[in-house]
């Protein structure tokens, strides 16, 4: 099946490759069972993997995030 990236950037193996040992529907939605660096198995949903559907223009990216959290930060401090 080839192998895939992980692209959720809050997810511990992010900019990984790993490869693909199979895929299956899940609660209306497709995740890849993948060979864990090591040992093991993990399971991913599409959408956090390289094989997704492309990145909304209107979710937040990770920028926008770190720069909301830092002014939450900076108005908590006041």
């Amino acid at each position: 099946m080839g192998s895939l990236v992980v692209v959720h950037p809050f997810h511990p193996l992010h900019g990984h490759q790993l490869d693909i040992l199979f895929s299956k529907r899940r609660s209306g939605g497709v995740v890849f069972v993948c060979a864990r660096e090591g040992s093991g198995q993990v399971t991913l949903p599409a959408g956090w993997t390289d094989r997704g559907p492309a990145a909304q223009c209107h979710r937040l990216s990770v920028e926008g995030l770190v720069a909301l959290d830092a002014l939450t930060r900076t108005l908590q401090g006041r």
